[in-house]
């Protein structure tokens, strides 16, 4: 049996099931959106939830059921003039826990998500005043980590940073991926909008990148980034998966930043099973009928043995069980999708 934690703009809500047939509980949260879903290092349910009025919050949870919000979770020091506005991303690293957030910045838990300090060497960086909001905020969204202690993180618009020990300290890391902020200077340390990230654990140097201004690929950890969009019908989107079990890459393009809508009203997954050398459409299963909705870069999981699940700002699902050979929508219809965790 696996599960689906959606969070939405309107709640998060529970999908347990098999197949075709699925069963829907929720709202949790009621009145919050719910931005970011991950798992502490002792397996407990991370969530994180926004509301204009009240702010961002970590609700915690061992059974996805009965749920307790953190007094102490990641805040700004008075006197930063920094205002959390929401968390975008946890991601879990042995016994700790990252958390981005917007305005971006970084923070660590070392108790399961109880309590959060902040990540200076990333947060207060010699280029924090050269960075600049892309469309959905000036937001540290993607977390990638090693045994070894190196580090990267994904800031729209600022780009992707890395770092060799542990989080400490962090340079630059977008070599060869067109600037956004500042058009013909590429080695700007900083203007840069990356989407999503994807990471070969086998291979921690090898990393794929969906960015505002196309589909990279690094195989030295960040030190520069190759195009790879052969086969893609559009170079636009946010989405960077990875299954682990079939090393399959899925993308989800879109027509062009301006008009982030499906190529001609298609939503279509496309799959690479060389490392990013070549796109084809993802298998079968996709509707021929006009779908004018979009994947956001939170709202896609897989679960490492060929279960991946996106979900739609249109507040519709699609899985495959199968890598990516055989796909289908269910009948569930939610707010729009934020985020997305499966949990086997």
């Amino acid at each position: 049996m696996t599960m689906i934690v959606v969070g939405t703009e309107k709640g998060g809500y529970v999908l347990e099931g098999s197949g075709a047939s699925w069963e829907v509980v929720g709202p949790m949260f009621s009145g919050w959106k719910v931005t970011a879903l991950g798992r502490g290092p002792d397996g407990a349910h991370l969530a994180a939830v926004a509301s204009t009025w009240f702010g961002a919050a970590v609700q915690r949870s061992e059974d996805l059921d009965s749920w307790e919000q953190i007094v102490d979770g990641p805040a700004f020091d008075e006197g930063t003039g920094r205002k959390l506005n929401q968390i975008w991303t946890f991601h879990t690293d042995g016994d700790r826990v990252w958390a981005g957030v917007e305005e971006a910045a970084l923070f660590s838990s070392e108790d399961g998500g109880s309590n959060w300090q902040p990540v200076t060497g990333l947060n207060d960086h010699r280029t924090r005043e050269s960075w600049f909001p892309g469309g959905g905020g000036l937001c540290a969204h993607q977390v990638l980590t090693t045994t070894e202690g190196r580090m990267w993180v994904g800031i729209s618009a600022a780009g992707v940073f890395r770092s060799f020990d542990g989080g400490e300290t962090f340079e630059p890391a977008n070599y060869g991926v067109p600037n956004i902020a500042y058009p013909g200077d590429d080695e700007a340390e900083v203007g840069y909008c990356v989407h999503s990230l994807a990471q070969d654990p086998d291979r921690p140097g090898v990393i794929w990148r969906q960015d505002h201004m196309g589909v990279f690929r690094t195989e030295n950890g960040g030190g520069s980034w190759e195009r790879i969009e052969s086969g893609l019908p559009a170079a636009f989107g946010f989405v960077m998966a990875r299954d682990g079990a079939s090393g399959r890459l899925f993308v989800v393009p879109l027509e062009a930043d301006i008009n982030r809508l499906p190529i001609d009203g298609r939503l279509m997954a496309y799959c690479s099973e060389d490392d990013g050398d070549s796109w084809r459409p993802a298998g079968t299963g996709w509707s021929d009928q006009p779908q004018f909705t979009s994947v956001l870069r939170g709202a896609v999981d897989a679960d490492q043995q060929g279960f991946v699940a996106f979900g739609t700002t249109g507040g519709r699902i699609w899985l495959t069980e199968d890598a990516g050979d055989h796909w289908r929508e269910l009948g569930i219809s939610l707010p729009r999708i934020l985020a997305l965790k499966v949990v086997v």
